[in-house]
């Protein structure tokens, strides 16, 4: 057992202290980083922050209180009151304001304002005036009054036995399993590469030769895929912690950002459900290096393994229509797309008991199995250079 931690510490500091790992934890938040830079800079290229004339004629912004604060997206606009038309007109035309609206005396009974331009201003700068009338419409009015109304209409669907319900402000929580999906799909991949192509450089290089003497196989692959499953764990530990900061950080910014969560539920359905099968991928992986005599080889059969496990996010619409439906229970017992089918099944439904252990028993056989074929695959192919190892050779009688 002394040697299989050593081969697991040493298959993972091999590839989690090269500069290569460490560009790929860093290469999806900087894009992130990068889209979202991106898409505040064109906002502010598009912005125009010259402020917005009003002519109130109807009494209500004699004594206004000050617009409130923007999205921050949006930089604050001025209002500007105008005594007459006359005025305002002037001012726009000098390009003193970008637009000014005239509150005609029966503006409390209508709630018609006239908008006047020479450019249509952007819907944010509308929307900061419209705001402004809204704040001005409930001065001293109620606390809850002015919440529930500025707020708007919440929605919330519960479940007939009340143990799950959803309303419009829970749209990001619904995408939370759906991203990690994803992100834990991507490291498993990431990381299994890896693994495969480690064992077909010491097969290349020989290193197989020096290694059996003083390891079994079966010590040496357990120690690899053990190592492999930190790697891609360590990958996906750093996804998680950006995405954890930026939500803190955010929530400051952003107030919808408040109604993120994840129920503890579902962090260890998620939990259960992918570690078997980051081991059956791994193992898998691990597999085809053993079988074949080139990286690019091998690359190029295990790209086959990732078709299947994303078939949930190409049939996405009719397992969202119908979480419990045929379909999405047959993917869900599929070990290929049972991690991603049960993961996004979840966000929409509750899933019966018995679905759940049936795939997780599934998932556990399929990691098993693919550990027994990994490590018969390694045995039968260790010591061949420059031939393929045929499926037919490993259920089979070795070739002499």
């Amino acid at each position: 057992m002394n040697k299989t931690w050593r081969i697991i510490a040493h298959e993972y500091t091999r590839h989690v202290l090269r500069k290569r790992f460490l560009f790929s934890i860093l290469s999806v938040p900087l894009i992130i980083i990068f889209m979202v830079v991106l898409v505040f800079i064109l906002m502010n290229l598009q912005t125009n922050n010259t402020p917005i004339g009003y002519v109130d004629q109807s009494g209500l912004l004699t004594n206004p209180l000050p617009p409130p604060p923007p999205d921050p997206t949006s930089k604050p606009i001025t209002m500007i009151p105008y005594a007459t038309e006359a005025e305002a007109g002037a001012a726009l035309k000098s390009k003193a304001i970008q637009a000014y609206y005239v509150l005609e005396p029966n503006y409390l009974q209508t709630g018609q304002a006239k908008l006047v331009f020479l450019e249509e201003p952007k819907d944010y700068a509308k929307e900061q005036f419209r705001s402004f009338i809204v704040a001005n419409l409930l001065a001293g009015h109620p606390a809850g009054v002015v919440r529930r109304i500025t707020e708007g209409n919440n929605i919330i669907v519960r479940s007939e036995d009340g143990s799950r319900q959803m309303s419009g402000k829970d749209w990001f929580n619904i995408l939370v399993p759906f991203i990690a999906g994803v992100a834990f799909i991507i490291a498993i991949f990431t990381s299994s590469g890896y693994l495969l192509q480690a064992v077909v450089e010491e097969k290349e290089n020989r290193t197989m030769e020096i290694i059996v003497t003083s390891v079994s196989p079966a010590q040496l692959m357990t120690g690899k895929i053990i190592g492999d499953i930190f790697i891609g764990l360590t990958q996906f530990a750093g996804w998680i912690a950006f995405v954890v900061l930026t939500v803190l950080i955010g929530r400051h910014y952003f107030s919808w950002l408040n109604a993120v969560s994840l129920s503890p539920g579902m962090v260890w359905l998620v939990v259960a459900i992918l570690l078997p099968s980051f081991v059956m991928v791994a193992a898998l992986m691990a597999t085809v290096g053993a079988t074949v005599t080139e990286a690019s080889e091998g690359q190029q059969i295990a790209g086959l393994f990732s078709l299947p496990v994303w078939i949930p996010y190409i049939l996405i619409y009719p397992i969202m229509s119908n979480p419990n439906g045929p379909l999405a229970i047959a993917l869900s017992f599929f070990p290929f797309t049972a991690p991603l089918t049960v993961i996004l099944r979840a966000g929409f439904t509750i899933i019966p008991s018995w679905q759940i252990a049936l795939s997780m028993v599934i998932l556990v056989c399929s990691a098993m199995g693919a550990l027994w074929l990994a490590g018969r695959a390694f045995r039968r192919g260790m010591l061949q250079y420059g031939r393929r190892l045929t499926w037919g050779e490993i259920f089979g009688k070795q070739r002499a």
